[in-house]
């Protein structure tokens, strides 16, 4: 990006901004109504306690990860931490898989838009509204929220976290203030209903619930302050969430009793949520959550949206995906290229399973989202596995717990979370053993494509792949308000900010972007 070219929206995301972001990817509204029932199906009544273990290890993996964004400020995130950490052969593979994984999670979710949005008017007005339709306008309102600024969206995104997230709260004040149908009691939390067999299954769930929260890096250059903000956004997303999903599924064991509740998910999953919101709060509450389950659906899409338009212009300033990837907008500073490209990439996957017949829910979601979630996770168990090794090779001065200690134990419960999903993948598919086996190799596949793809990078792009993750000294903008009315007539005059915002890099850290001799060392034998 040349010195004239507009940037992103610098200093314009806050901690809670950010962790609006990734907490709507994750869709708590539509991961409590339509997941929670089947993990208290398999796991019986300590379903609660799994989402807790889950927030555990990602809060361990958190610990590595955040120490990792204060020396990395890449915007690549997870590709970046591969490559310092493993080699850029590693890092590029990764870049793929990313691109793979965020771009499954995002556009089988369309799939999901759709079905929900029938599945509401069905309900609701007794109207049959087809999913394809509204699959393709979702596509374009979610163009339109990657396309406006940054703080846009992050402002759309807070008032749609705060529906769907307070109609669950509602639901739970209506069975505490009651008392629930037996008195509230916690044996949810008693190790002899944690410890049974079907907690194996809760915490596949469990893990894909938390899908997303990793994204807080991504928006390292928009933030104020990133390395305070980044972090605290990272750990309040990874709080939230785990006490959120604990305290929301123990509400609903509570509502129908630790002695029925099994049954009642059994019996009707997709309803539960429904039925215990409309004993305990009345009708009107059931029908607002029709509606913010799919508005939860397009914060989610949004989130995503972003995240993968931010990851596409980190590519294309590697000079991996076309130069015309990095394009910012001059106005609203956002990726809009990026966003062009994958929005018709969604509207080329949605209209082929659509062209095929497939099932929006049962096919578009479920086989595209699947190894999507798995691919993120696999990033997440190379990034903890790459932080230990990153700073055994350069001087620094944090701790052995958060270098050493925290990775290691996250890569290991990772791997075992990996595992557990990879072992009950049909519970997330529903689909033939083939179509099973396909959906886990595509990870491996495309990491290994991936890596192919860097030596090659390599023998015809020498400098490309030397540099990789390495981005470019770039003197900071200095923050900006919120997209403020242009005066007509006024130029703005060039270099302004630039000159404003310059800054003499802090204490022993080297320029952002550029190798330490250490890992130049490392790079030059990868």
């Amino acid at each position: 990006m040349s010195a004239s070219s507009p940037g992103l929206r610098k200093g314009s995301l806050g901690t809670s901004d950010i962790a609006f972001f990734v907490i709507s990817a994750a869709a708590p509204l539509t991961v409590m109504a339509g997941v929670a029932p089947i993990a208290l199906t398999l796991g019986g009544i300590g379903a609660p306690a799994g989402y807790l273990l889950a927030g555990l290890t990602l809060a361990i993996f958190a610990v590595g990860f955040t120490t990792m964004s204060r020396h990395v400020r890449s915007g690549g995130a997870f590709y970046a931490y591969i490559t310092r950490g493993l080699g850029p052969a590693a890092g590029i593979g990764a870049a793929l898989l990313a691109m793979i994984g965020y771009n499954g999670m995002e556009i089988g979710v369309f799939g999901l838009l759709g079905s929900a949005t029938a599945d509401t008017g069905a309900a609701l007005w007794g109207v049959d509204i087809p999913w394809l339709p509204v699959s393709l306008a979702g596509l374009l309102i979610i163009w339109y929220g990657g396309y406006r600024s940054i703080d846009f969206g992050a402002k759309v995104l807070g008032v749609l976290l705060v529906a769907e997230t307070g109609i669950l709260l509602l639901l739970a004040g209506g069975v505490l203030l009651d008392g629930g149908a037996d008195g509230l009691e916690f044996s949810s939390f008693a190790p002899s209903q944690v410890l049974v067999p079907g907690t194996a299954a809760v915490l596949a769930f469990a893990f894909a619930a938390f899908t997303g929260f990793e994204s807080t890096v991504i928006y390292r250059r928009e933030a104020r302050d990133p390395d305070r903000t980044v972090p605290r956004a990272t750990y309040a997303a990874v709080a939230f969430l785990g006490t959120f999903y604990a305290f929301i599924v123990w509400t609903v064991v509570q509502a129908f009793g630790s002695e029925q509740v099994v049954k009642a998910a059994t019996d009707d999953p997709g309803g539960l949520f429904f039925a215990a919101i409309t004993t305990y709060v009345g009708p009107g509450a059931a029908d607002l959550m029709h509606i913010f389950i799919v508005t939860s659906i397009i914060a989610s899409l949004l989130a995503f949206h972003n995240a993968i338009n931010r990851y596409a212009l980190a590519l294309a300033e590697e000079g991996v995906l076309p130069k015309s990837f990095g394009r910012i907008h001059p106005r609203h500073r956002s990726p809009y290229v990026a966003g062009i490209a994958q929005t018709a990439l969604g509207a080329v996957v949605v209209l082929g399973f659509a062209a095929a017949g497939a099932d929006p829910y049962t096919q578009l979601l479920l086989w595209v989202n699947t190894p999507g979630m798995i691919g993120l996770m696999a990033l997440m168990l190379l990034t903890a596995i790459a932080i230990p090794c990153y700073f055994r090779r350069i001087r620094h001065d944090e701790g052995v717990l958060r270098t050493v200690v925290a990775p290691v134990a996250a890569a290991v419960l990772l791997a075992v979370a990996i595992y557990l999903i990879g072992t009950k993948v049909e519970l997330f598919t529903g689909a033939s053993t083939l179509v099973n086996t396909v959906l886990l190799a595509l990870v491996p596949a495309v990491f290994v494509i991936g890596v192919g793809l860097a030596y090659r990078l390599k023998r015809r792009r020498p400098e490309v792949y030397a540099n990789f993750a390495a981005e470019p000294p770039e003197a900071p903008e200095a923050p900006e308000a919120p997209e403020t009315p242009e005066t007509p007539g006024v130029p703005e005059v060039p270099g302004a900010r630039e000159a404003a915002g310059a800054a003499v890099p802090e204490g022993p850290e080297r320029p952002e972007g550029t190798p330490t001799t250490e890992e130049a060392a490392h790079r030059g034998s990868s």
